[in-house]
């Protein structure tokens, strides 16, 4: 077990400079009244401030294709193609999105400057009125990247680390209006349970210098009215006439979860269950 736990996680933050993962010029910050999605380019030398990106304590895990779509998947980033990686449960298409996008901007050459996560607040079931302010609200939509970037950084703070540094940067579907995505890559998660409206908001925020992989599986949507169950239908014919996305599809012999998690989707199937 990593020595890293979540319980150091603040002490880690205090003395997150230490680990070497980016300066805080690199970091650079947000202008006043500026897009929080849009930072400055670091001033000076460029090549010094692309190095100060390699961490030297902080290492990223190699990841391999377990599988021919997830080689697909491999092969479209690498041939800087938009993706939409599409199929059931358990077959890791946000933990391989997290994955490149994470190793493409900790690269000392990238031209992007952080990764946006994009989900949609819907829950499995109504919690009821969660307190706090916005981001204390969204918290709990953010735990899949902890554990994700858990697992790729084999620490407890990698996530925390990653947002305090500006290299990665949640939000939901409720804030996006009025924003423009720039030098960055966009992952759109859980995408079967955005409306047709979100995701249009989504893909017409997208600026220069972007790339976007959408993560989802229309059979896995929590929505509820059938209108809005539809509208995932409609924005993927467009992304196919678009021609601009690599569409890559999931299967339920492509399950890397568990043995469980595999045989239960391929009863379900059998069963005509979806």
């Amino acid at each position: 077990m990593s020595k890293y736990s979540r319980s150091s996680v603040k002490h880690t933050l205090a003395n997150a400079n230490s680990l070497d993962i980016q300066s805080d010029n690199a970091g650079a910050g947000i202008r006043k009244g500026a897009c929080p999605f849009h930072f400055r380019k670091p001033k000076g030398n460029s090549m010094s401030n692309k190095k100060q990106k390699r961490p030297e304590h902080f290492s990223l895990r190699n990841v391999k294709p377990l599988n021919y779509p997830q080689q697909q998947t491999f092969d479209a980033w690498h041939a800087d193609q938009h993706l939409l990686l599409h199929g059931v449960a358990g077959t890791g298409k946000t933990y391989l999105a997290l994955y490149l996008a994470l190793k493409e901007i900790l690269h000392n050459d990238s031209d992007y400057e952080q990764v946006i996560i994009v989900r949609s607040t819907v829950p499995s079931r109504d919690m009821g009125f969660l307190p706090g302010k916005s981001d204390e609200k969204s918290k709990v939509y953010e735990e899949p990247y902890h554990e994700i970037c858990d697992d790729l950084f084999g620490r407890g703070d990698g996530y925390d680390i990653l947002k305090m540094k500006k290299l990665v940067h949640f939000t939901t579907t409720s804030f996006l209006r009025g924003l423009t995505f720039k030098n960055s890559i966009v992952v759109v998660d859980e995408f079967q349970n955005m409306t047709f409206q979100e995701l249009d908001t989504i893909i017409t925020r997208v600026g220069d210098n972007c790339r976007v992989v959408l993560c989802g599986d229309y059979r896995q949507t929590d929505l509820q009215k059938e209108k809005e169950k539809t509208g995932i239908h409609t924005f993927l014919r467009i992304l196919d006439d678009t021609k601009y996305f690599e569409r890559i599809e999931f299967g339920p012999d492509d399950i890397v979860r568990s043995g469980l998690v595999k045989q239960y989707i391929l009863s379900k199937l059998e069963l005509g269950i979806v």
